[in-house]
Parts: C-alpha cells; sequence; structure tokens
C-alpha cells in the first residue's frame, strides 16, 4: 500500500454512519495528513435537490471529532482540481460507487497530470444516508398508520 503525505476526501456526511467512518479510517491509513471536505448546506441543495437532515456546522464538528480527521474544510462545489489548488493533496480517496462516472473521470485525468492519485475504496454495502432517510420516513409513517 502506497503511503500519501496528504490526502483529500469529500462527502455530505448526513446522517454519518459506518460507511462514512469506514472510508476515513482507510484513508488515514494510508496517509499523514487528512484533509476532509464537508458539503456546504447551498451544495447539497444545488447538487442533490435536497435538504440535509443534519446542518452543515453540525455535519463539521462531528466529522472533526474523528480521530482519523486532521482538517476539515468547505465544500463549496464539486471541482476536484480546484480543491487540489487550495489545498495541495497527494491523494484522493473516493468510494467506488463514483468510480467511472463523468464527474470522477473528468477529475482523474485532470488530477493525474499533477501527479495526484485517485484511491476508490469499496463502497460499504447496504448503508447510505439515503437508506437512513427513506428506512426513518417509512417509520414516521408506519407509526402515524398504528396510532390512527
Amino acid at each position: 500500500m502506497k503511503k500519501y503525505k496528504v490526502g483529500y476526501t469529500t462527502g455530505v456526511y448526513d446522517m454519518f454512519h459506518i460507511g462514512h467512518l469506514n472510508l476515513l479510517k482507510r484513508a488515514k491509513e494510508q496517509c499523514d495528513y487528512l484533509i476532509v471536505g464537508v458539503s456546504t448546506d447551498e451544495l447539497v441543495q444545488a447538487a442533490k435537490n435536497k435538504k440535509s437532515v443534519i446542518p452543515y456546522e453540525e455535519r463539521v464538528a462531528i466529522v472533526e471529532a474523528i480521530k482519523y480527521v486532521d482538517e476539515v474544510v468547505a465544500q463549496e462545489d464539486k471541482n476536484k482540481y480546484g480543491a487540489w489548488e487550495k489545498h495541495q493533496f497527494n491523494a484522493m480517496f473516493v468510494g467506488d460507487d463514483w468510480k467511472g462516472k463523468p464527474i470522477f473521470q473528468e477529475a482523474e485525468a485532470k488530477l493525474k497530470e499533477v501527479g495526484v492519485d485517485v484511491v476508490y475504496f469499496a463502497y460499504t454495502k447496504d448503508i447510505s444516508s439515503t437508506i437512513l432517510k427513506e428506512t426513518h420516513g417509512e417509520t414516521v409513517i408506519l407509526d402515524k398508520k398504528l396510532k390512527v
């Protein structure tokens, strides 16, 4: 396993779960210093057309408290090369659910030009913030039906 000086990863980190923790732990195992970009509420709304359950400031506080994280920065857009220009990382860590998607094909090509590796980690199956939100929503609906 190659060891990098500075690593970078991003996410919404809404409804923080074991998949998020797995990615941060694996990323830190491969770098000396891990920078984590947390998507702002505005970016979540613009990119996913939905509001995060946990406000940005609280998501930042959660991610900052993780022992694998050395620095948290705001992710205000999805420009990965722009993030590199600001933070000068040697590797970007990403869940493999993004592999092959246009945004990462472009990012890989541009980052490769400046010597940055894009490292994909296996996605933690059966867990995501979306699944948690859907499950929570179904539970609330079920509770209302039972109380009627």
